[in-house]
Order: structure tokens, then sequence, then C-alpha cells
């Protein structure tokens, strides 16, 4: 299995590779190619694509998307239009609802664009359950059983039978692989918690090996008490690596890098994971 993080937050040292917030990846096995979310913008993620040698309409099979914000939904059209044939999207059946926050102003912060333009151009699959999409790589489906001390924090609000309430992103989802030397999870912002995350992807798989987890972790804000059992969690668990970046934050990296040493890796744009 190859991973390519199309975009990320950090471009990585005297790269010419472009950065911005938000996450992208094309995960490929078997000779098909996944790509995981779609940042916020197109056209540094086809730049980056070119550097790589990523033809999107010959290597990209399915569309994955984690949950609905603008950083990891927002160029989906343009992908799809730059693809130029029906692909599969995987989402959460809640991903096209109202999401937005309210300070420092009323802002819309959800999915930019309406469910029937993405229509025109793919097929939904739209599922809180979990879904094989090729063989041994697997959407999580909803992340239902969270550790308590993961719950979102995200002053984050919907709108449900005409009343504003606080939105628990329910719909945040990720990727597991499994492989002959364990389970991949692959997360874009981790709301639902990176331990519960991994919890679930056990379950799901039956597989206790964890060989790596890869993605944002949402720590950004976290106080240092979380931070701490984050780390002492996944440590536990057996994970083995970790790549993050985009949403994790400085202070969760570098406890994470004081903890894994040289099984931590810092994700940036065009870095390519082989497992």
């Amino acid at each position: 299995m190859r991973i390519y993080v199309l975009i990320e937050d950090y471009s990585g040292y005297e790269s010419p590779f472009l950065a911005q917030h938000g996450v992208s990846f094309l995960i490929e096995k078997d000779g098909k190619g996944i790509l995981f979310d779609t940042g916020q913008s197109a056209d540094p993620i086809l730049h980056n694509m070119g550097l790589l040698g990523i033809e999107p309409s010959s290597r990209i099979d399915y569309i994955f998307l984690s949950h609905c914000h603008h950083d990891h939904t927002g160029r989906l059209l343009g992908i799809l239009r730059a693809i130029g044939r029906r692909v599969p999207v995987i989402a959460h059946p809640t991903i096209f609802r109202r999401h937005f926050i309210t300070k420092p102003y009323l802002r819309d912060v959800g999915v930019p664009f309406r469910r029937e333009e993405v229509e025109e151009l793919a097929g939904l699959y739209l599922t809180s359950e979990p879904l094989e999409i090729v063989k041994d790589v697997y959407s999580t489906g909803e992340i239902q059983n969270r550790e308590e001390f993961e719950r979102t924090e995200l002053e984050v609000y919907t709108i449900e039978n005409r009343k504003v309430i606080r939105d628990e992103l329910i719909d945040d989802m990720s990727m597991v692989v499994k492989t002959k030397d364990g389970i991949v999870v692959v997360s874009g912002c981790s709301h639902a918690g990176i331990v519960s995350i991994v919890k679930h992807a056990i379950r799901l798989t039956g597989e206790e090996r964890i060989r790596a987890v890869i993605g944002g972790f949402h720590l950004i804000h976290a106080d240092g008490e979380r931070i701490e059992r984050t780390v002492r969690e996944l440590r536990q668990l057996g994970v083995e690596e970790v790549y993050t970046g985009h949403c994790t934050g400085v202070k969760a990296e570098a406890a994470l890098l004081k903890a894994y040493g040289g099984d931590f890796h810092k994700l940036h744009s065009g870095m390519i994971i082989d497992i």
C-alpha cells in the first residue's frame, strides 16, 4: 500500500510542493486509488499531483470524505471535474447539513456546495455503517463509542427542527486498511477522538496489531492532560508508527515525538508513505 500526501498545512523543508490548511491523501492498494478528502481548493492539490506524476483521471477510482468541514471537502467539485468521469463518493448521510460557527461572527464552515451539484458528477454512497471499498480497505462508519475525555469542545452548530443545536460532528469517519503487518488507520481531523477511532478500528477488523495511525488528531486546543492521556493510550494500544500534522498542534506533536522517537513522522505535502 502506498499513501501520497497531496495537501497538508506544511509543505516541508525546501519543498516545491504547495501547502494549504486542510488535508488530502491518495491511498493506493491493489491497483485502486482512493482519494481521502479534497482540501479547500483544487489548484494546490492538482499542482502537487503533477509533481508526483499522478493523473487524476486514471489514478482516482473512489473519493472518501471524512467529515463536512470545508478544508476537507471544499474542492470536491473541482477534483471531480479533473477526474472527468463518474466515481463513487463515500460519506456520512448528514454531511450536507447546515454546519456553522458564531464566533467571531456567523459563518458557514461545512460543505460549500449542494448535494445536487455532486450528484451531477458522481455517485453518492451515504452511509453511517462500515463499508468495504476495496478488499481489506474500509470506511469505519460512524464512531459511536467515543471516549469521554475525547468529547469535542468545538463551538459548532447545526439546525434541527428549526432550532439551533450544538453539532457533535457525528459524521466524522475514518478509513482502516488491513495489511499483513496489522491495520493502518487514516483519519482526517479525528473529531471523534483518535483513541476512540483506533479502538473502533480494532473492533471492526478483529485485528489488534496497529501498524500505523495517519492524519490530523485535532489536539491543537487540547490541554496538557488530554494530550498526555492520548499519547499514553496510543502507546498502550500498541500503535507502532504515527504520521500526523494538520490540526494536531505543536504541543501534541512534541509529545508524540518524545514518546515515539523515530517512529513519529510529521506529515507534509508531497510525502509518500509505503506500508
